[in-house]
């Protein structure tokens, strides 16, 4: 195993059990660099926290890699341990990742935070300058903008005096995070924009969520590893779900679909929509997934025929209407039920 040039400089004519250190140290980061792109989460945050432990040493290793890997999670990890580092050779890293926006974006800011907060001359001039420019910039994504002001605020006193009332104040940074998602600009970790629903989609335009039921699903479809992908299906169904509460039908176009094409149980949140606002158009989707379920999985089974008849019997549905013939003829055992 090679070590680093960085590494190779700081051994010089040092002891050999120095280098060896060394040698251990780079070989222990290359394999927790790769263990950041497990699909294991718990594998995955023991290897972030090693790394954070690491701490310098893995600094150099960690930019080469965030240069190299074009995967986002990657990249956000390493962003996040260069963070904790507090190490300037980040900053460089920090301003190129600006220009991916979402959440890279927002956790290059708190790189530039650390660095404006302990950085020394040029660097922490050039940290100054990146986040005024983010925070005054007309097109810099609302919850960046919001971190970058945040950061500001944070700064040490003779900063917040100098800038004075060069930045004001803008959204939170949950409500800077749902004004972005309705435009159309989702985060990477869709876990972060789940939090922030129950807050505001009681209250958005009911176009709005369906252009967000419509982006998430785009985002679903493109996910290439199943946890981030699961994670993308349960928030299209809570916005499903929130959109249901509110007696809509705007999206029961992709209920149904979703339904008939599901190849396994889907997160009870779609159920919970189609029960609230599904209409006969809905039961030979349910029938078909009825017909589709296997004997392993009882339960979904058994919440597919809960909703198909909670619709039949809302809708005032009998054996007789011709909904209720195709979706039986789907799946005859619904007739017994």
């Amino acid at each position: 195993m090679q070590i680093t040039r960085r590494a190779a400089d700081m051994v010089g004519d040092a002891d050999p059990r120095d280098a060896a250190m060394l040698k251990s140290t780079d070989a222990e980061v290359r394999v927790l660099i790769q263990a950041l792109g497990c699909a294991d989460e718990a594998h995955r945050e023991a290897a972030l926290a090693r790394l954070i432990i690491i701490g310098k040493r893995a600094v150099a290793r960690l930019i080469a890699t965030f240069e190299s890997s074009p995967d986002r999670d990657i990249q956000l990890a390493i962003l996040q341990i260069l963070e904790a580092t507090g190490d300037e050779r980040a900053l460089p890293v920090a301003r190129r990742a600006l220009a991916q926006g979402g959440d890279v974006a927002v956790s290059a800011v708190a790189i530039l935070r650390e660095v404006l907060a302990h950085g020394t001359g040029s660097t922490h001039a050039e940290a100054l300058d990146a986040l005024l420019a983010l925070a005054t910039g007309a097109a810099t994504e609302r919850r960046v903008r919001a971190a970058a002001l945040q950061a500001l605020h944070a700064a040490p006193a003779d900063v917040r005096a100098a800038i004075g009332e060069t930045v004001r104040d803008t959204a939170s940074s949950a409500d800077a995070l749902w004004e972005d998602a309705a435009e159309g600009h989702l985060p990477d970790d869709p876990r972060a924009l789940r939090e922030v629903i129950v807050a505001h989609a009681e209250q958005a335009p009911l176009a709005v969520l369906r252009r967000l039921i419509e982006s998430v699903r785009e985002r679903e479809a493109t996910a290439t590893k199943p946890p981030r992908r699961n994670d993308w299906q349960g928030l299209r169904g809570a916005l499903h779900q929130a959109v249901a509460l509110r007696g809509s039908r705007i999206a029961l176009y992709d209920l149904r679909e979703t339904i008939e094409r599901a190849t396994g149980p889907l997160p009870p949140s779609f159920l919970a929509a189609i029960q609230a606002v599904g209409d006969e158009s809905c039961l030979e989707p349910l029938a078909t997934a009825h017909a589709r379920a296997s004997d392993e999985q009882p339960r979904w089974r058994h919440q597919l025929e809960q909703a198909f008849h909670v619709v039949a019997k809302r809708e005032h549905l009998t054996a007789r209407h011709s909904a209720m013939r195709r979706a039986l003829a789907k799946s005859p055992r619904l007739s017994t039920l």
